[in-house]
């Protein structure tokens, strides 16, 4: 938007025609009073929603064991990055002739479940030499085939702990192993050496022992105000700006909003979340407080003038335009978008044109 101009001018002489266009003849001259001005512009205007969140994990996962004990030895530290099946801490148990029944059962269902897998995986081989299936789906068999050996090995070293007291792994004997159950980063360790550990189970929660997430998939999640939730759709542009990298600038895109609202301060709210499109190189850490401009409707290359300039009189909008030899015109217009600062014109005037803003008011 370009600046206002400044020009000396002095009244003399009004007309009104029809009520409705008011000419007056503005010339410089001793005593005149000064005016300012500013041209109707092409520019774009933007409206946009405001929320207001974190930067988040989009899955965070929570450690637990499911052998009682105390914690042993820590194997990670916060900030590692560790593999599905790592070890990443060890607890020493003391299992109930029932968990240990329970372990063993583990054991078969888990085997059945690897035979199974097994089939799977030769007969999708076969289906993919004849081109029944794509190489896409033959991998994925293979890999669902791959962590239940995995999942069979850890409920055989289950069943070893509670036997022994120790399982043997990368031929080291380790005392109640917690394997990682994701690719991914430690965000928190949160329990130390010799702390005591509750057990998962259908009756407990159990101690939560890490929580571990990839942070390759990151997501904002926040709120918006009631006011501008009911013009939100899911799949709608915004740019995401972090409170600790201000020149940071990632775009998103609208993933979910809530069908139920919240408090907030006394204010009534929707979380959202927005999903990561580009993140440009910037490295984000999960907790970062973030503001995202959700894109509501975006215009380019279209007439603005400052939309203080305009008067409404009914369903009428006005503004006053200045013309040659210091002549103004009362014109009507007809507006379109707004984003509060500035305004869109369909009709009533033309790029260059000049328009008077009125003088500021006096605060007596």
């Amino acid at each position: 938007m370009k600046r206002g101009t400044k020009i000396a001018l002095s009244v003399v002489g009004v007309v009104t025609i029809g009520g409705s266009v008011v000419m007056a003849r503005l010339l410089g001259s001793d005593g005149s009073s000064e005016i300012r001005t500013v041209a109707v512009v092409r520019d774009s205007i933007v409206k946009k929603a405001l929320a207001v969140g974190n930067i988040e994990p989009d899955v965070e996962i929570e450690v637990k064991s499911q052998v009682g004990g105390v914690i042993g030895r820590l194997m990670v530290e916060e900030g590692d990055y560790v593999e599905a099946g790592q070890p990443i801490l060890e607890v020493t148990p003391n299992p109930t002739p029932i968990e240990l029944a329970e372990a063993k059962r583990q054991v078969e269902l888990r085997e059945i479940d690897l035979e199974n897998e097994l089939r799977g995986f030769e007969r999708k081989k076969e289906l993919r030499e004849r081109d029944f299936i794509t190489q896409e789906e033959l991998e994925d068999s293979e890999r669902d085939y791959n962590q239940s050996r995995v999942q069979v090995q850890m409920t055989r070293e289950r069943v070893a702990l509670f036997e022994t007291g120790r399982v043997r792994i990368d031929n080291r004997n380790i005392e109640g192993v917690i394997r990682s159950p994701i690719n991914g980063f430690v965000l928190e360790m949160l329990v130390e050496q010799g702390d005591p550990v509750v057990p998962l189970s259908n009756f407990q929660e159990g101690t939560v022992l890490a929580t571990m997430a990839e942070m390759s998939d990151l997501i904002f999640r926040g709120t918006v105000d009631e006011i501008d939730v009911g013009r939100l759709n899911e799949g709608m542009p915004a740019t995401i700006k972090i409170g600790a990298l201000p020149q940071a600038r990632i775009e998103g895109e609208v993933y979910s909003i809530s069908l139920k609202a919240r408090k907030e301060d006394n204010a009534t709210v929707f979380p959202i979340e927005i999903t990561l499109v580009e993140s440009q190189g910037v490295a984000l850490r999960a907790g970062y407080s973030a503001n995202a401009d959700v894109i509501i409707e975006r215009r380019d290359s279209i007439l603005v003038i400052p939309e203080r300039l305009i008067r409404v009189v009914g369903d009428t909008t006005k503004v006053t335009v200045l013309g040659e030899g210091g002549v103004t015109e009362e014109r009507i217009i007809r507006t379109g978008l707004s984003d509060a600062v500035s305004i869109e014109v369909l009709e009533g005037l033309e790029e260059g044109e000049k328009l008077v803003e009125p003088p500021p008011r006096e605060i007596s």
